[in-house]
């Protein structure tokens, strides 16, 4: 099953959170992503019924091994993405923000032709 933007997106906000904190709920989510808790509590059960997600009796939220990877790789994405648009010049904010934009479509053949150049670059550079 091919997960969607949104799902991508809330696996990488559990990630983030998790980094954190030890313990996610989906309140913690919603304050987050600025979404309501009704709109985070479908999500929350989408990606459980996936198994891109466990939650707990408690209500706490980890991500499944199949949850991890997908948050880490849309992670790593966002992250190098940000940092060079701001290396070409780009505001932090605007970086962010297309960078998020970027990480959900780009092909891996893309991104990882992007971050071969950067590190090939930093390691010249150094």
């Amino acid at each position: 099953m091919q997960l969607q933007e949104s799902g991508q997106m809330y696996l990488e906000t559990i990630l983030i959170l998790s980094k954190k904190s030890n313990s996610v709920r989906s309140i913690d989510i919603s304050q987050y992503m600025s979404f309501s808790k009704p709109s985070v509590s479908r999500a929350v059960n989408l990606l459980k019924d996936g198994g891109y997600i466990l939650i707990s009796k408690e209500g706490y939220i980890t991500l499944t091994a199949l949850g991890r990877e997908i948050a880490e790789k849309i992670y790593e994405r966002h992250t190098i993405l940000t940092k060079c648009l701001i290396a070409l010049g780009v505001s932090e904010k605007t970086a962010a923000e297309d960078a998020c934009k970027i990480e959900h479509d780009i092909s891996d053949e893309s991104f990882s032709a992007i971050k071969r150049h950067i590190i090939k670059n930093l390691i010249t550079q150094i």
